[in-house]
């Protein structure tokens, strides 16, 4: 069975985790096109190499990064987002 680190959960099985994609920057909220929007929800560098990118720990609901290799498929590295991050973005707050 493959395995997985999980930051907060340890070694679980990699059926329980789905990847979401590279980590990059995201575009201002309040000044982004649609186009920028667009470009940042859906466009991948697909870079051949150790890549950063959003996991999903679908048990207990828990988003982290972890580092794979794009060529070999190895996860190299997995972390809380508080590494990389130090502000959360609430797009729910009503004006």
């Amino acid at each position: 069975m493959r395995l997985m680190r999980c930051p907060l959960n340890g070694w679980r099985p990699i059926a329980e985790f789905i990847c979401h994609g590279e980590v990059k920057p995201m575009p201002d909220p309040a000044t982004a096109s649609d186009h920028e929007w667009t470009d940042y929800l859906f466009m991948e560098n697909n870079v051949a190499g150790v890549v950063r990118e959003w996991w999903f720990h679908f048990p207990s609901a828990y988003w982290f990064i972890a580092e794979r290799n794009t060529v070999t498929g190895e996860i190299v590295d997995s972390y809380p987002p508080t590494r990389l991050f130090d502000q959360r973005i609430d797009f729910g707050a009503a004006e």
